[in-house]
């Protein structure tokens, strides 16, 4: 089993989950990684109740940093930075790349600094394990 503390991923593990087979090698999150995404989602949620402004959080993103974003609307902002990122170009990736992307995206927020909440950095690990691929 490969455990991410978004510190210690190899180039060998990543190739491992690229051409692995479903669920082999299993990949699973660090408590500590765990606890640290924990926290850093629970800060994003002290922001939004203390009303407080935080780039992309609470205010659009580049030429619309200094446009404030309403409580009801933050929701919104988050799926459409979503949708906006959700179309490409070109042949899709073949499935070992995807993997790699997918593993290595995962290693990244188990860090903890990117506020996400920690139910999203699990089902990316589910996805990998159980070989649910986006396109």
């Amino acid at each position: 089993m490969i455990i991410l503390d978004g510190e210690s991923l190899t180039f060998e593990q990543v190739c491992a989950v690229a051409h692995g087979a479903p669920g082999e090698p299993q990949v699973g999150l660090a408590e500590k990684a765990a606890a640290n995404v924990g926290k850093a989602a629970a800060a994003v949620e002290t922001l939004l109740e203390r009303g407080e402004v935080a780039y992309g959080i609470t205010t659009g993103f580049g030429a619309f940093k200094d446009k404030i974003i309403s409580l009801d609307e933050v929701g919104l902002l988050q799926r459409n930075i979503v949708v906006s990122h959700a179309v490409g170009v070109g042949e899709p990736f073949d499935t070992p790349t995807v993997r790699a992307v997918m593993l290595i995206r995962a290693n990244t927020l188990a860090r903890g600094f990117s506020g996400i909440r920690l139910e999203t950095v699990e089902l990316i690990l589910d996805c990998l394990n159980r070989a649910v691929h986006p396109v």
